[in-house]
């Protein structure tokens, strides 16, 4: 069977993880026999570098990108969408998912039937439940509100979802799909919708993010909405700046009329002063940098050739991309 034949593609990244990868194989092939084509992108693996033997064991049909270095995550899976973009169907769904267990395989027929409405492009996982520390539940909380805050959005998923064939077109025309995913769906304002589905726990091994690759993702998703996160920070900068030159006036006045104590005056006008000056130079910084970042915003194809190394497929054949 070729690509097209196959009404089910899953994109999932894979790095240093060939145990938790080949059980995600065997339960996939157990779910969707057949029915499901697997794009694995070995993200520059060196440990343990992902096998086709893996996908063939599984029965299941695929290829493997092996890439030249490893790039991250988010960016592993612009690769394996991009490859995709350039072979898929308009009947063909689309499942970006973890390869560590966490998303889980039986829950992909619920993402699927969400996309059975014409209405909705994409559908994302929402985690009834999740399996992590307290330490991270409330960073996560934190997060979210932070993320709210500054860009007027709500980000509640993460890399797992379902795509149809026009979606996936549009999110690998996006320069900002391998800086953070989830924020390039919420850019994109395709129709989105959520299902709130369970997260599992890993088959093995150890999760290769901690805390500090944790937060880098959280701003990572920031940038995605540059240009909004600067504009509020102008605004905000520019409140402060109007705050401040209300108290120098006051201060002004209150030393005039003989209200203000010895070294009162001094004090209050040089904090307000530098309060304003430094409030200024960043408005004025956010602004220029708000025009930098709108006159850049160019939309091109993710180039995911120029990272792929080879490409294995389970026919046994190995290509050039």
């Amino acid at each position: 069977m070729s690509f097209a034949d196959h009404p089910l593609i899953v994109v999932t990244p894979v790095y240093e993880d060939v145990e938790a990868s080949s059980r995600l194989f065997m339960e996939l092939a157990v779910q969707f026999a057949g029915r499901i084509f697997v794009v694995a992108v070995d993200d520059g693996s060196v440990k343990t570098s992902l096998d086709i033997d893996s996908l063939q064991r599984a029965g299941l049909e695929g290829v493997i990108l092996q890439l030249r270095r490893n790039v991250g995550h988010q960016r592993a899976i612009a690769i394996g969408l991009g490859y995709v973009s350039e072979r898929i169907e308009s009947h063909q769904r689309v499942v970006v998912m973890d390869s560590d267990g966490e998303d889980l395989p039986a829950t992909i027929p619920d993402l699927l039937q969400g996309l059975e409405q014409e209405q909705v492009d994409v559908v994302v996982a929402q985690r009834k439940s999740r399996i992590e520390t307290l330490k991270f539940k409330l960073f996560y909380a934190i997060y979210k509100r932070f993320f709210s805050l500054m860009t007027g959005r709500a980000i509640s998923f993460g890399n797992f979802m379902g795509l149809k064939a026009n979606a996936v077109r549009r999110l690998v025309a996006m320069q900002e799909l391998p800086i953070h995913v989830a924020g390039t769906v919420l850019a994109s304002k395709l129709r989105t919708t959520a299902r709130l589905i369970d997260r599992g726990p890993r088959y093995a091994g150890q999760s290769k993010m901690n805390f500090v690759g944790l937060v880098l993702h959280g701003f990572k998703g920031l940038m995605v909405f540059a240009e909004d996160v600067l504009v509020r920070v102008g605004i905000l900068c520019g409140l402060i700046a109007s705050f401040s030159m209300v108290g120098i006036t006051a201060a002004i006045i209150l030393k005039l009329v003989g209200f203000s104590t010895p070294g009162w005056f001094s004090v209050a006008l040089g904090i307000l002063v530098l309060m304003l000056l430094q409030t200024g130079a960043l408005a004025l910084m956010t602004l220029m940098l708000t025009g930098v970042v709108r006159g850049g915003t160019v939309s091109n194809a993710i180039a995911y050739h120029d990272f792929v190394e080879r490409v294995i497929e389970t026919r046994g054949q190995t290509s050039r991309p």
